[in-house]
């Protein structure tokens, strides 16, 4: 395993384009992050949704960050970066934005209301090795008893000789384990693949 990966290494100034050519660049960037998101995406049954970060989709959250809000100046770039390279994997673990989505807004709050710290009982698990359940929301709270938020930042620890699993091609799945909202979905190959590689080489 090697940390230092060039995938794993945070982003700073230099690395993001200046808003005028972004503007230039934004149109086939943004193609080339929704290919790469789509290998990175795991549906936990209709109402949940894995996206797992990496160095290119924390890149593209920034650049609309500054786009958006039209931030050009060092320290409000600098806030941007500090806020998103922590969903960066630091090469031992798979980072992921977790999305609850029921479209109907009234339902929704219910829904909510219904699910507190379910955020908790996320789980990866590589075959034949116990299951890693999720660091959820590292930055801040997002769940009372009451109520669960509709995004949250999960973070899966992987031991060394689940990584090994993996690169020897284990199966994985992704699940919650919870009577509320059970679901455990195998990862399609190409998403094992595409997972593997945030544990460099």
């Amino acid at each position: 395993m090697n940390p230092t990966s060039a995938a794993m290494t945070k982003l700073t100034r230099a690395d993001l384009w200046p808003l005028e050519r972004y503007a230039v660049e934004r149109g086939p960037f943004r193609s080339r992050v929704i290919a790469h998101k789509k290998l990175r995406k795991i549906a936990l049954g209709e109402h949940v949704g894995l996206l797992f970060e990496d160095r290119l989709t924390v890149q593209y959250q920034v650049q609309e960050m500054l786009r958006i809000e039209r931030i050009f100046e060092a320290r409000g770039i600098q806030e941007e970066l500090d806020a998103y390279n922590p969903l960066i994997p630091d090469g031992s673990n798979l980072k992921a934005t977790m999305l609850i989505e029921f479209p109907d807004p009234a339902v929704r709050a219910e829904r909510l209301a219904q699910l507190g710290g379910i955020e908790h009982r996320v789980f990866a698990e590589v075959a034949g090795l116990p299951r890693v359940f999720a660091h959820a929301d590292e930055d801040l709270d997002r769940s009372t008893e009451d109520k669960t938020a509709a995004v949250h930042f999960l973070r899966f620890e992987f031991s060394p000789a689940a990584i090994t699993a993996l690169r020897g091609g284990a199966a994985l799945a992704f699940g919650i384990e919870d009577p509320r909202l059970p679901e455990r979905v195998l990862a399609p190959e190409a998403s094992r693949l595409a997972l593997l590689a945030d544990f460099g080489h």
